[in-house]
């Protein structure tokens, strides 16, 4: 519910890792009528906005404002005055550099409630995802934070360079590349060794992270070759040194790799932490969604003659989920199972089953429907009762072995699969642009809707250097079909078993 007089959060969105925004920043985002955010916020922040929040950009890319300052502040009291609660997210911490004190000052000026949420600036976090601390009790107990672009309009420069060249152990210089001779210069100029240890880290905290280290005196050159451009931090002194032992951020196996994941969003976030935690940047492509079946019907009647069942069979997440949550819908719990034997495809399927209370009778060694066709060899199935409910386009194999055998099959569908192309344009720029390493198919639905993307004219020329990782054969050989040279294939066909599969491939290559 809207407040009678809007207030207005400026909070800081942190350096560019999501984690690292602080609970109350994360509140603030959650309840926000309207959010205004930077260029450095980060975008996967956003995801946390609820569905009725606006949404409004303004941030500003290699001096290029989407929005001028004033016009920013007006657009805040605008909102605010409107009762809109006002969350003005900002890269960093709003008071290390970024404008939040004028902000607060036009929000006192106009009379309207404000608060500020501090949040992790790059000063720090950079440096330390870098493996640089900024103190230590073996080099230096100081620090400065300095800014690395002035503001052009002043005659004079604020920045007193003899005393920090001699007075300060450690400086740290925000928004700073473009004037790197300048401020190298200075240092030396002022008094401090052309050998001092100085780095630039680019994009800190995230996938895309980049350091350059050397001296005063080689700095220049070095970011030069390295074609190192904006944002990025400089930290000049001693400790870089420890930098040599002590990274531990890129070290990790997919640092810098970009991948593509293109299961249904509601199930990505699992693939998506597990290698965004070994370093990956991830691009999420979702191309099907997952949908209730069109006609509930044969899984409500099924539902209502549970009691004549022997078997209930699940092949997915996905299938457990729609099904208890119809059977929920329809005043039943799970005392309407208290006569059924249950078989599970996988340790993921068998553990959703459990969330529920039921613990798997069956749970084949691997995860297929012929595992699991293979283990119903061992049952007694000829003329019991197995009810399926799954995927409408799910394969056929599985209902047609267990009728072989005898069993009397009632296959429903629980949910469907629906083609989508949300980022799609995206996604091609990204391929046109030989900006994506790998992409990853969870299920043969999620090859034949990717396939469907990419124009066929093109397919050779955008899918050319880009490796491909399937969950299992199955979806491997969907692949193959569709023309896709599939490089890594699971050999246990999970998420887990998918992740550990494309760090060995990296590794290798």
């Amino acid at each position: 519910m809207k407040t009678i007089k809007g207030k207005v959060y400026l909070v800081g969105a942190g350096p560019g890792d999501p984690e690292l925004i602080t609970v109350k920043g994360l509140n603030c985002i959650q309840r926000a009528d309207v959010i205004i955010y930077d260029y450095l916020a980060s975008k996967m922040l956003l995801e946390y906005a609820s569905d009725h929040a606006e949404l409004i950009y303004v941030g500003k890319k290699g001096g290029n404002h989407t929005l001028p300052q004033d016009k920013i502040n007006s657009l805040i009291i605008e909102k605010a005055r409107k009762g809109e609660v006002v969350t003005r997210l900002k890269g960093g911490d709003p008071f290390i550099f970024g404008r939040g004190g004028e902000e607060a000052e036009i929000l006192i000026e106009a009379g309207i409630p404000f608060e500020i949420v501090p949040g992790v600036t790059s000063a720090i976090a950079a440096p330390a995802y870098a493996g640089i601390p900024l103190t230590h009790r073996k080099f230096t107990s100081t620090v400065a934070f300095v800014t690395g672009h002035e503001d052009p309009s002043k005659e004079d420069s604020s920045i007193d360079w003899p005393a920090i060249s001699k007075g300060i152990g450690t400086l740290v210089f925000l928004m700073g590349v473009k004037n790197l001779p300048h401020i190298t210069g200075q240092l030396i100029r002022n008094g401090m060794h052309p050998d001092t240890p100085i780095a630039l880290i680019r994009w800190g905290t995230t996938p895309k992270q980049v350091t350059v280290t050397g001296t005063l005196d080689n700095i220049v050159q070095r970011v030069k070759a390295a074609g190192l451009k904006a944002p990025a931090i400089i930290v000049v002194g001693n400790v870089v040194r420890l930098r040599e032992t002590m990274k531990w951020f890129e070290n990790r196996p997919l640092m810098g790799k970009r991948i593509v994941v293109t299961r249904a969003r509601e199930q990505a976030s699992e693939l998506v932490k597990q290698l965004t935690e070994v370093g990956a940047e991830c691009l999420e492509v979702p191309t099907i969604k997952v949908v209730p079946p069109d006609d509930w019907r044969p899984l409500d009647a099924a539902i209502k003659n549970l009691s004549s069942y022997d078997w209930l069979i699940f092949t997915s997440v996905n299938g457990v989920t729609f099904f208890f949550e119809r059977l929920f819908s329809k005043d039943k719990d799970l005392r309407a199972l208290n006569n059924l034997r249950t078989a599970a495809i996988g340790p993921a399927t068998a553990k959703k089953l459990f969330e529920f209370g039921l613990r798997s009778d069956i749970v084949p060694e691997s995860y297929m429907a012929e595992s699991i066709i293979a283990s119903f060899r061992k049952e007694k199935v000829r003329d019991q009762r197995i009810l399926l409910p799954r995927a409408k386009e799910a394969r056929p194999i599985l209902p047609e072995e267990l009728k072989k055998m005898g069993a009397i099959v009632d296959e429903v569908a629980a949910y469907c699969t629906k083609e989508i192309r949300d980022n799609a344009d995206n996604l091609l720029q990204e391929l046109e642009g030989r900006a994506i390493d790998l992409i990853t198919f969870t299920s043969s639905s999620t090859v034949k809707n990717f396939r469907a993307m990419i124009p066929t004219e093109k397919f050779e020329f955008l899918l050319k250097d880009v490796s491909i990782a399937s969950i299992g054969p199955i979806t491997a050989d969907t692949a193959k079909k569709l023309g896709f040279d599939v490089h890594i294939i699971a050999e246990s066909y999970t998420i887990p078993g998918l992740c550990s599969a494309i760090e060995q491939y990296f590794s290798k290559n």
